[in-house]
């Protein structure tokens, strides 16, 4: 197995079992490090609901956590490859559409190397080995908890399946991750090209595996996912009210995405058709980005009313955290009024001229960017002054922290992952692959652009958008997922790889650096350590 993980997979069933200090007690084991497997499979075929859900509770409310992780990567706290959400900015600055910073040669700003697209993809770059580390980090953590839930040890206990689906879903998350960064995209070559190496238990001596194909990777990972939504549904675990739950939603929409990428379109629709059922509301006009209730020379933008920000302004997360849980590091890469490195520290994420002027006049979203610079901004704590450029995106903007008046707590904030805009997009992707499903494919757009069409004004439709004008169906559905997904979760990276369109600056007017990347160079290499000591892994 992927030999460099060892060294960060410490023991999950004895923390999890650790998570109060009673359990000792309550479970009349000594000292709580020693519990051995064989002891934690005999507390599970007890048939005893409360011991069971001590053994498991940890473990199974652990794998939420994977997606607002830190410190699986092994990098340093201060590092911008320290959380997931880290790794995905560094991804979105990777394309066309942000510009990082602006001024050309600050090679000291956070993400300048990426920006510049030097060399993350070599497989001696530990840039390249962060993605590796939470991609296995992820299927090994499933993997601990799956070794006690073979299927006759769940049996008909609803809490297990819970426990075993949860467990499911996190290592077809962990794979697919592994699959978007590592192999060429399904649809433009990789189909015929090498998967990973396929581990379905957790043994602390894993054995060396070689790598599958693509196709039976890509099986394994959809075979998780069904068996993940059946287990829920015989669970009775549907579509819970607690977004940092794993539900069903979740593992429908992971199941879209994977099926995005694989070409299977009428799986694709099936998963968003039902998401979109219960997920029905879109993010308002007053709720999209930050809105300022000050003045130009001193702003007060404040979070509470972001839905960016704040979940509780947003209808359509369907994965995420809320305050003192979240992850706040993206927030500290996006928000220009932070202290972070996308503020005070001067590497703010800007908006491609050439993608801005594409937002329709009428469509608010275009408010979520400052066409004029924003000018001098004076930063807490030290009241350090620092200017504002143009093009500066005001979609995560706060200048305060989430329920505080004091400015020194700016960026506290939740945190989402997945929402419905998402859903709807993707939905409208496999509708345009198919010339069956093409006419519904704008149906579904102009839901998307009647809800982000200015108050007062004609709502927006494919046939009134003036940048749509002459575009194919695929087209819209590309510049408008690009519009709506600006700045998240990388995306613009990973569809950019599986849409097969290259990175090229040269004609923005405003980029910092006009390089450029073409699509092959967005393929991972296998790290160098995972070659040289697993003898059976094979370099891309």
């Amino acid at each position: 197995m992927m030999k460099i993980l060892n060294k960060w997979i410490t023991g999950l069933a004895v923390s999890g079992m650790l998570l109060v200090s009673g359990c000792a007690d309550k479970l009349e084991v000594e000292p709580p490090h020693s519990i051995t497997d064989k002891q934690i499979a005999e507390l599970l075929a007890s048939g005893d609901e409360a011991k069971i859900r001590i053994v498991m509770g940890g473990m199974a409310n652990a794998m939420p956590l994977l997606f607002n992780n830190a410190g699986a990567t092994g990098a340093g706290v201060a590092d911008m490859y320290y959380s997931n959400q880290g790794l995905d900015v560094n991804r979105s600055i990777e394309g066309n559409d942000i510009i990082l910073g602006d001024q050309e040669g600050l090679n000291v700003l956070s993400g300048s190397i990426e920006y510049q697209l030097g060399d993350f993809i070599g497989a001696a770059n530990a840039k390249n080995g962060n993605y590796w580390r939470y991609g296995w980090f992820c299927i090994t953590t499933a993997n601990q908890m799956l070794n006690y839930l073979p299927d006759e040890t769940v049996a008909n206990n609803n809490f297990l399946k819970e426990c075993k689906a949860r467990g499911l879903f996190a290592r077809a998350y962990g794979y697919n991750y592994l699959m978007e960064n590592y192999q060429n995209a399904f649809l433009q070559g990789g189909k015929d090209k090498l998967g990973l190496p396929l581990y379905d238990r957790f043994q602390p001596t894993q054995e060396n595996k070689p790598r599958s194909s693509a196709v039976e990777t890509y099986a394994f990972i959809k075979n998780d996912l069904n068996r993940a939504i059946a287990l829920f549904k015989e669970a009775g675990i549907g579509y819970t009210t607690d977004i940092t739950d794993i539900d069903l939603a979740v593992a429908n929409f992971l199941l879209a995405r994977v099926s995005i990428w694989t070409g299977d379109w009428a799986t694709a629709i099936s998963a968003c058709n039902e998401i979109l059922a219960k997920y029905p509301t879109l993010l308002s006009q007053a709720q999209y980005g930050g809105k300022n209730i000050g003045t130009a020379a001193a702003p007060e933008i404040r979070p509470e009313t972001n839905g960016f920000l704040n979940n509780a302004q947003n209808p359509e997360v369907i994965l995420g955290f809320p305050l003192g849980a979240a992850n706040t590091y993206f927030t500290a890469y996006m928000n220009p009024y932070g202290r972070g490195n996308g503020g005070l520290e001067r590497a703010y994420k800007r908006i491609d001229n050439r993608l801005y002027e594409k937002i329709a006049p009428n469509d608010f979203r275009k408010d979520a960017f400052s066409l004029a610079p924003l000018g001098n901004y004076t930063y807490p704590p030290n009241n350090t002054v620092a200017f504002i450029p143009s093009y500066t995106n005001l979609k995560f903007a706060a200048t305060h922290g989430l329920n505080s008046n004091n400015k020194i707590d700016v960026g506290a904030s939740t945190a989402f992952y997945m929402r419905t805009s998402e859903v709807l997009l993707m939905k409208a992707e496999a509708e345009a692959m198919s010339p069956a499903t093409e006419a519904a494919a704008k149906a579904t757009l102009d839901r998307l652009l009647a809800a982000r069409t200015k108050t007062g004004m004609t709502p927006l439709t494919t046939a009134t958008y003036p940048a749509m004008q002459g575009l194919t169906t695929l087209q819209m559905v590309q510049l408008q997922t690009r519009i709506e997904l600006w700045g998240e979760g990388g995306r613009e990276f990973y569809n950019n790889k599986r849409w097969n369109i290259p990175v090229d600056r040269a004609s923005s007017a405003n980029h910092v650096t006009k390089s450029s990347l073409p699509v092959a160079n967005m393929t991972l290499q296998i790290p160098e350590d995972e070659i040289l000591y697993n003898p059976l892994a094979v370099q891309n």
